[in-house]
């Protein structure tokens, strides 16, 4: 008690003299950022998941190929969570003389449950949100089924046993989307209510049965829990994480695009108050050198400043989180029409992370300095040069960091990218610290040639290697910051939306037979799709790995089980292509094989435990195909290009019957273009996945705007590294400044010597700072988020200008008003 109660006496002695404008500036700071980011990425990433569940029609989905148990949805009702129910079949339809297969889809009211149903009046029509499902005795069709119809609005057809009318054309339906991209037939969609006048489901029909889900995530999950002990077999659990592979690996890029600009925010927040917390302790060393004298023991000191760093965190950290909601709330409603969605309210989970951030990070690299004061001796009153034999700064440091670190990892929650970019930032603190001192050492030898000014800057960074070589890295991790939110993200950015160009591929074709491959491509080629590739395409189920046969139940992982009873689209090519990358083994040569060679997708692979030179065997049209994997590889999901999980090399596929897929940019101006195509070749099918395009853009757009938003919050902690860092050395500046002045040096030549300095070290950091961000940009952009990197020069203009300029005028700004004041009324300060 003795010691909270002298803790808080002190406290606001240090308050009413300023003392802790800049520890205080910098929690604050750190906590808002952290907690903002964290709030905003919250919210954006609900939202996102709330856009993807939209593809699957709710957040769950329960599937089987026979109806599901009554019970699963007397559960789900009895945890007051929302369900809809949908059976889909292939069956023909009929109009007049015309029939044609379509892929039926019967379905009851709520459905979808995420995401909406889009319909137009006439094909061709602009389109509009559906607000519910086809009434009884009414469909909705694509325009695809109505033209090989030939049949319009308002017409009737035949579902079975029972006559339906043509209610709307049928545009997007979200949850053709979550499922196969090969879909051979066009879609229409009817009331269940329907379904049993229509006779088509009968015994041993092949219908799949579907369970939508959707409510609040906690009730979700614990539906989940329990769904995951009572599944049967032939029954499967489907949600975000197994949802299409192009969203996925949008969703998987976004977050790590914002769990990296929150955790650039993060380290920023340590290194402001690591470089605050040392002043802070140089400047109590003659108070507690006081208490010495006056009897004080190191416990009782040890507990002063413990209490002060407890009651200052916590009351910085809470003032940091309210800042962090109401910033973040202030850009939700500024940025509102541009979000473009409404994001769900804000959670009270960032708030928890921010005072644990603010806390940890004042603890982490404060309390360990601390223990430097209750050593100081109370001889420093006599001689100032003693101090407190504390840890040593790389423990210091290290304890801080590795609080920090743990953090992040948890915060952050990617191991990966925090292993990486803290490794990248200690080599980097190692190597720049190397190289600041190796530059301020030649600019000491310098000074000789320089004139007055110069040579008086020059030599306060030369005298003060150790604090000038601490503030050339400080500066250069703040202006590093900067260009790393600058340049370097708009760089790694503008590759990422560089995937998915305005003219990647939207539409695809298949079911083009080897007799069609030839015309096809000259009628694409006469209307301008001339670098259109056809894939060929074999269906095969796989039935023995190494020999062993293949069976679900020998999985555990819910994928790999349904990985295990499909059948997979395999292709063959001679080249790898663009979107590809082998990541183990070796792509085949031109050179002929004794043993038959496969090509797997790496995420495939992980999930069946698959490995190089394992043997699998497809049964193929009725025969067993038996080939070794030869190479692992990453496939470019979100390219949109036609790919396969699994690929053959040329000639172990032969002879199988094969139809052929493609895939090209089809602009809206061309869309006739579909109609000509489907009466010239009426067993193609056309697959519009423009929709899908459109929700990864939007993830793209909105995690754009996210890391734009963060950007504000993580240049103001940059900008409070720098403004940590030139006041680490002032209090040598006062007792220089007036020493100086009472030897009769002007204040303009004092001014220009500061300027000569701040320049001198902005200089210095800024060629650290690109250094540094150039090595970091290229590590996130090969190693983390799979994208090419270049070098770009004028990161390094940029750094230096910024540096030397930046550093100069605010360095100058905020040490000129030493300049007016008389020397003892300076040295009353310290």
């Amino acid at each position: 008690m003795r010691g909270l109660l002298l803790g808080l006496r002190l406290l606001r002695r240090d308050w009413r003299a300023g003392e802790l404008r800049i520890l205080i500036l910098a929690v604050v700071i750190a906590v808002a950022g952290v907690t903002s980011v964290n709030v905003f990425t919250d919210r954006i990433q609900r939202a996102l998941e709330q856009q993807a569940h939209a593809l699957l029609g709710g957040d769950l989905v329960i599937s089987a190929a026979h109806p599901l148990p009554q019970r699963y949805l007397a559960e789900a009702q009895a945890r007051h969570l929302n369900t809809a129910a949908s059976q889909s079949f292939p069956s023909m339809v009929m109009a007049g003389e015309e029939v044609q297969l379509a892929s039926l889809k019967a379905v009851t009211p709520g459905f979808p449950l995420r995401g909406r149903l889009r319909v137009a009046e006439q094909p061709g029509s602009p389109d509009r949100e559906a607000s519910d499902i086809p009434a009884p005795g009414t469909v909705w069709a694509e325009r695809r089924l109505l033209s090989a119809l030939q049949m319009g609005v308002g017409d009737r057809l035949m579902v079975g046993a029972v006559a339906l009318q043509v209610a709307a054309v049928l545009t997007y339906d979200p949850t053709s989307a979550s499922g196969t991209l090969f879909s051979l037939a066009p879609g229409l969609i009817f009331n269940q209510a329907d379904l049993a006048a229509s006779q088509l489901v009968q015994p041993a029909s092949r219908v799949r049965y579907r369970l939508y889900i959707a409510g609040a995530a906690a009730d979700i999950a614990a539906y989940r829990q329990q769904l995951e002990r009572e599944l049967q077999a032939g029954e499967a659990l489907q949600d975000l994480d197994n949802a299409r592979p192009e969203v996925r690996a949008a969703l998987a890029r976004a977050q790590r695009f914002l769990g990296l600009a929150a955790l650039v925010s993060v380290l920023l927040a340590g290194v402001a108050v690591a470089m605050a917390i040392q002043r802070f302790v140089r400047r109590h060393l003659d108070s507690c050198a006081v208490m010495r004298c006056l009897g004080a023991e190191q416990t009782l000191i040890s507990q002063i400043y413990l209490h002060q760093m407890l009651v200052l965190g916590l009351g910085a950290s809470a003032l940091g989180v309210i800042v962090g909601y109401v910033a973040q709330g202030g850009l939700v409603v500024a940025l509102g029409s541009l979000i473009g969605a409404e994001l769900p309210p804000p959670s009270l989970v960032p708030a928890g992370w921010g005072l644990m951030t603010g806390m940890v990070t004042l603890l982490g690299f404060g309390v360990p300095p601390l223990l430097r004061l209750r050593n100081v001796p109370a001889l420093r009153v006599l001689r100032r040069e003693l101090g407190g034999a504390g840890i040593s700064g790389v423990v210091v440091y290290g304890l801080g960091a590795a609080a920090l670190a743990l953090l992040v990892v948890v915060q952050v929650g990617d191991l990966k990218m925090t292993a990486l970019v803290l490794l990248g930032m200690a080599l980097t603190l190692l190597l720049l610290g190397a190289l600041a001192w190796g530059m301020v050492r030649l600019l000491g030898s310098l000074r000789g040639q320089m004139g007055v000014a110069w040579r008086f800057g020059l030599a306060n960074i030369s005298r003060r290697t150790a604090t000038s070589v601490v503030q050339v890295v400080g500066f250069g991790l703040g202006i590093m910051a900067l260009l790393l939110l600058t340049l370097v993200r708009a760089d790694l950015i503008g590759q990422w939306q560089e995937h998915l160009a305005e003219d990647a591929p939207n539409r695809f074709l298949i079911n083009i037979q080897p007799q069609q491959v030839a015309s096809v491509q000259q009628f694409l080629s006469a209307r301008g799709l001339a670098n259109t590739t056809l894939h060929p395409m074999v269906r095969g189920r796989l039935v023995a790995i190494n020999g062993e046969a293949v069976a679900a139940d020998r999985f555990d992982n819910e994928r790999a089980k349904r990985l295990a009873s499909r059948e997979f689209n395999l292709s063959w090519a001679a080249l790898l292509q663009a979107d590809n990358k082998v990541v183990a083994g070796q792509w085949w040569g031109p050179e002929t094989a004794t043993r038959p060679r496969i090509s797997l997708e790496l995420g495939l692979a992980n999930a069946l435990g698959l490995h190089v030179g394992d043997t699998l065997t497809f049964r193929v049209g009725g025969e067993d195909v038996s080939a070794y994997v030869a190479n692992l590889r990453t496939v470019a999901w979100d390219s949109f290009q036609a790919n396969f999980f699994v690929l053959a090399a040329p000639g172990v596929l032969d002879g199988y019957p094969a139809t052929y897929i493609t895939s090209f940019h089809l602009p809206a101006y061309q869309q006739q273009l579909l109609n000509q195509l489907v009466e010239q070749f009426p067993n193609i099918t056309v697959i519009d996945i423009a929709a899908v395009m459109d929700q990864v853009r939007s993830i793209i757009e909105r995690v754009t705007l996210a890391v734009e938003y963060v950007f504000l919050f993580t240049l103001l902690a940059g900008l409070m590294v720098m403004y940590a860092a030139i006041h680490s050395s002032l209090d040598e500046r006062i007792q220089e400044i007036a020493l100086l002045k009472t030897l009769g040096a002007g204040e303009a030549q004092l001014m220009k010597g500061l300027m000569a300095e701040f320049g001198g070290l902005g200089l210095l950091a800024g060629v650290v700072a690109a250094t540094a961000a150039s090595a970091i940009s290229a590590l996130l952009a090969l190693k983390l988020f799979d994208l090419p990197y270049e070098v770009n020069i004028q990161l390094w203009l940029l750094g230096v200008l910024l540096g030397a300029a930046g550093v100069g005028i605010a360095g100058t700004l905020s040490t000129r008003t030493m300049l007016k004041q008389p020397p003892l009324q300076m040295l009353g300060k310290m």
